[in-house]
């Protein structure tokens, strides 16, 4: 048996790969069951799936389920400061899109498919406060409706977040190093209901995007005609959380910076208040497994051994993808003794890879996607990715429409910006740029980063 402590969605997807497997797996989750109930508000950022979570979905045969409730979302819609819209897409195909989904209702799917196995059992409930690592297996303090209990398996995966108990006895266990790094931002959620009938109130196939320079407003759709709009503010200075202490404040801050927001958003003010302000932190663990001469006791996968920042949408995608990394390995013959270790050496480099790149991303949708050469270096991206489409794929698109590595993602988007920085100076008409003139430039500097994991260039 397995144990897997974090019912949440890599742990879930995690059960039920393994128990597809043919594993019995113990999962354990210290929130009540939260198809029996509402999940709680205010407290998570919609998701965004692309195509890392989507294959994982796939090969669990979940991929059609968890898409009948997502809304795909082409592009950036841009809401300026007196209410122009600027629609930004995101590749240069047509399946080129991204999925908004409810973390809640995806979450309530996978523990759903997880059962379904016959080979999983949940014990929801379940809180664990302290793990202890030693050569034959873990010990588990828990406490549950019944008391506080010990609890000795043989193995166990910790997904239980990015405040993980298993992650601090990981790093005990194994003389290794972690790092968090607090985000000098928060964010409060938001909400627009739906209009008369279920009808979405903005453009639906859209991720929503209010920049203004040090802070943003983004509003992602929702199956049933609703967006879940999210306030990323600093918590302090001149623009901040500290400075909005009163309805009043609360108004005359979104009367002027989101004024066409206003009207949609439900309940602002009492919204503001009631919905707790999030924090945001990156994890970065060097080791992620522990115990035993082969480090085969305990291993951590999803936020417990990376968490990063909402700003590229990866989170759960990166979590996912570790799952499918995991049984990959094991379809093609490795041993758990083995598995542990060989996360460790995989996965980390590419986990901080993604780190780095979101950062990047919430610098890019804060402050650039309103800036005029910005736009015009994204213009000329796009023409060379029509002239070029095996040799020259977007960060971006590397990011969220392939599965080449992350770090792979990081190195061509920073040659990437040289290139176009070069190319297309301040001034400059992106549209008569010469692209043959560009093209021994692209086969130099860009394809040979990329074209080894994508000799064909992308592929739904």
């Amino acid at each position: 048996m397995i144990t897997v402590v974090g019912g949440g969605l890599v742990g879930s997807l995690l059960a039920t790969g393994l128990a597809k497997r043919g594993h019995e797996v113990e999962l354990l989750e210290r929130r009540s069951d939260m198809r029996k109930g509402g999940a709680a508000a205010g407290r998570s950022i919609n998701l965004a799936v692309s195509v890392r979570g989507i294959h994982a979905l796939r090969t669990l045969g979940l991929e059609q389920e968890v898409l009948a409730r997502a809304i795909p979302m082409q592009g950036r819609m841009m809401h300026s400061p007196s209410g122009e819209l600027t629609f930004q897409r995101y590749g240069v195909e047509d399946w080129q899109s991204i999925y908004s989904i409810s973390r809640a209702e995806l979450n309530r799917q996978l523990l759903t498919a997880a059962e379904r196995t016959g080979k999983v059992r949940i014990g929801f409930d379940t809180r664990l406060e302290r793990a202890l690592i030693t050569d034959e297996g873990v010990e588990l303090d828990v406490e549950s409706g019944s008391g506080k209990h010990k609890l000795k398996r043989e193995r166990v995966i910790g997904t239980d977040g990015s405040a993980s108990p298993l992650r601090t006895a990981v790093m005990q266990s194994s003389g290794s190093s972690c790092t968090e790094e607090l985000l000098d931002y928060g964010y409060k959620e938001l909400a627009i209901p739906p209009g008369d009938g279920g009808t979405f109130r903005m453009e639906k196939n859209a991720l929503h995007i209010w920049p203004r320079g040090n802070f943003m407003l983004i509003a992602l759709p929702n199956f049933d005609g609703s967006f879940t709009c999210t306030l990323f503010l600093p918590y302090r200075g001149p623009q901040s959380f500290e400075g909005l202490k009163t309805r009043e404040q609360v108004r005359a801050f979104f009367d002027e910076h989101f004024r066409d927001a206003v009207p949609l958003l439900d309940r602002l003010e009492e919204a503001f208040f009631e919905n707790p302000t999030g924090h945001m932190v990156t994890v970065r663990c060097k080791s992620w497994n522990a115990g035993g001469p082969s480090g085969d006791k305990a291993l951590l996968m999803g936020d417990a051994a990376h968490a990063i920042v909402p700003f590229f949408g990866q989170g759960m995608n990166c979590g996912f993808e570790d799952c499918s990394v995991f049984f990959e390995k094991l379809d093609q013959g490795m041993e758990l003794e083995k598995l542990f270790a060989e996360m460790t050496r995989v996965r980390p480099a590419n986990a901080s890879a993604i780190a780095d790149l979101a950062i990047e991303n919430f610098l890019e949708m804060r402050d650039k996607v309103g800036d005029q050469q910005f736009l015009r270096e994204k213009a000329l991206e796009k023409r060379l990715q029509m002239r070029f489409p095996r040799e020259y794929i977007s960060r971006y698109s590397l990011v969220s429409f392939s599965r080449v590595p992350y770090t792979v993602a990081l190195e061509a988007g920073v040659a990437q910006s040289r290139l176009l920085a070069r190319a297309c100076p301040p001034g400059a008409d992106p549209e008569k740029v010469d692209l043959d003139a560009l093209a021994s430039a692209v086969r130099s500097e860009i394809a040979p980063i990329i074209q080894p994991y994508l000799p064909e260039g992308l592929k739904p």
